[in-house]
């Protein structure tokens, strides 16, 4: 079992230092050990379960998501059903995220086809952003 500094983990799982205090803060991270003067202390279980954090964030899963993840992962509680809804859910909410994505860029395609470029007192592009038409794709109204 070797003992790492917090610089060290953090290279270790591939993430920022400020990334491990955060995770400590919100306890996706367990404390780890200090050492008489207060330095933590962390050990290659650490580094594994800051390197599963990292992998899920980079896949998109929420905080909760991990969280929940993280505690089906302890061999006592493992459930691959319970794992497996979680995912399905995951790849619901990204597949609604490209649904938006698909219809932002139709609207921002067809609002610069409009747009002619030249000095004119209106443009459609600026009219679309300071209308409602707009503010209606981003909060859900055209879903």
């Amino acid at each position: 079992m070797r003992s790492l500094t917090i610089g060290r983990l953090a290279e270790a799982a591939g993430v920022n230092l400020e990334t491990v205090r955060y995770y400590e803060r919100i306890k996706l991270m367990p404390p780890p050990a200090r050492t008489a003067s207060g330095h933590r202390v962390y050990e290659d279980c650490h580094v594994r379960r800051l390197t599963f954090i990292r992998r899920g964030r980079e896949l998109g899963f929420s905080i909760e998501q991990i969280r929940a993840l993280l505690g089906l992962a302890e061999p006592s509680r493992a459930s691959c059903a319970e794992v497996r809804e979680i995912a399905r859910t995951h790849v619901d909410e990204v597949r609604a995220k490209l649904a938006d994505l698909v219809r932002l860029e139709s609207i921002l395609a067809a609002t610069i086809a409009q747009c002619s470029g030249d000095a004119a007192p209106s443009c459609p592009v600026l009219d679309m952003l300071g209308t409602s038409g707009g503010a209606r794709f981003f909060s859900g109204g055209q879903r």
